[in-house]
């Protein structure tokens, strides 16, 4: 088989991975944060280590990083916890669901509220100008997917950091597709929030998200119940990432992000150099085709979407998966609203997503089995 979804989640996890899952399945599996026993403490410091790790990994406190169920968990956490009544949010044409429907979710809840959703105007990913211009005096947050789930796009959060900063506007990163793939110092670059998924770019299991936060950003919790911490009080706690976390978290996924992190950290040079070298030469191949690319030549993250004309993207994700067993994803990657700037709504895309862990080789026989297609075609 040969893996090429893995915007979707990534398939190939390190053993370093692999064997800290296992052993919080053999030796970490008490409750962390609920028993004074020595079991569940030394599990809870095994949680905080982590803590610690991911806090480094994008310049903030320990206290301020919070484990959800998943990236969306994250993201919704963000929103509907910094909720404004009559207030005002930019986001771009570039994201997920897990944005847009929240969003949604808090228009209807509240007339006076609304939101913008700005077009990308330069073609490697949302910029500065592209923000600014739908600011209002209303406007509290602005939420921006970072790089593009659908094809790559790579947005300028380094300078839209900086204005967001000089504006005192909350400034939320959408980290999905990048996390793993970038390096964020989120004092420096102003970034209030930003939503990972582990199970990405850090190649961990799948079953924890996690959301960052500055050292200024407080949210109403979202999700209210068991924390281990002022159990005699009927609301909420106060401290983070207690406020934050009511219920079990899920201990093995989250050392098994750890050690992604380290994973990630050790490697971080070939893994960006393999994936330009991937991506780059698979444009280049295809580009030879007669087909729709939709990622640019410079945006090299691993991500591609193409089209074959009038042909439905499923159709030929399909015929990849049963006559090649060559995994990649078709249809609208819960991203209608980039679909809709790139004109695809009617076939949607196909996506390849490559990792660390794909090679030349199943790029090559990936190219031969689109040219088999187009052959078979005529």
């Amino acid at each position: 088989m040969i893996y090429f979804d893995n915007s979707a989640s990534s398939f190939v996890k390190p053993k370093s991975v692999q064997k800290a899952v296992l052993n919080a399945l053999n030796l970490y599996t008490a409750n962390p944060g609920r028993s004074g026993h020595k079991q569940a403490l030394k599990t809870a410091m095994e949680v905080e280590n982590v803590r610690n790790i991911v806090a480094q990994h994008v310049g903030t406190t320990a206290d301020n990083i919070v484990f959800t169920l998943n990236c969306t968990d994250a993201l919704n956490l963000a929103i509907l916890g910094s909720f404004l009544p009559g207030g005002h949010i930019v986001c771009t044409e570039n994201e997920h669901n897990s944005v847009v429907r929240p969003l949604e979710h808090l228009k209807q809840c509240d007339s006076s509220f609304s939101y913008s959703v700005t077009t990308q105007t330069q073609k490697n990913g949302i910029t500065w100008q592209d923000i600014e211009k739908h600011l209002t005096d209303k406007t509290y947050m602005v939420i921006c997917n970072h790089i593009s789930n659908v094809n790559g796009d790579v947005a300028d959060i380094v300078d839209i950091g900086k204005h967001l900063k000089e504006l005192n506007i909350t400034f939320l990163v959408d980290g999905a597709q990048s996390g793993g793939h970038f390096r964020y110092d989120m004092q420096e670059m102003g970034i209030s929030m930003l939503a990972l998924a582990p199970h990405k770019g850090f190649y961990s299991p799948q079953g924890v998200g996690c959301l960052c936060l500055n050292e200024n950003t407080k949210l109403q919790p979202i999700r209210f119940g068991g924390t281990g911490t002022n159990s005699l009080e009927f609301i909420q706690p106060e401290i983070s990432p207690e406020r934050y976390e009511s219920g079990t978290i899920n201990t093995p996924a989250i050392l098994g992000f750890g050690e992604g992190i380290k994973f990630v950290e050790d490697n971080f040079k070939y893994i960006q150099e393999k994936l330009e070298d991937l991506t780059t030469y698979l444009h280049y191949e295809l580009s030879k085709l007669p087909i729709d690319i939709y990622t640019n030549t410079e945006n090299t993250s691993g991500v591609l979407a193409f089209n074959i004309p009038n042909v439905d993207s499923t159709e030929v994700a399909t015929y990849l998966d049963e006559k090649w067993n060559i995994c990649v994803r078709s249809g609208y990657h819960c991203a209608p609203l980039k679909h809709q700037a790139l004109g695809t709504l009617d076939q949607g895309a196909v996506r390849v997503s490559l990792s660390f862990f794909n090679t030349y080789q199943e790029v090559e026989k990936f190219i031969f089995a689109i040219k088999t297609f187009l052959k078979h075609r005529k």
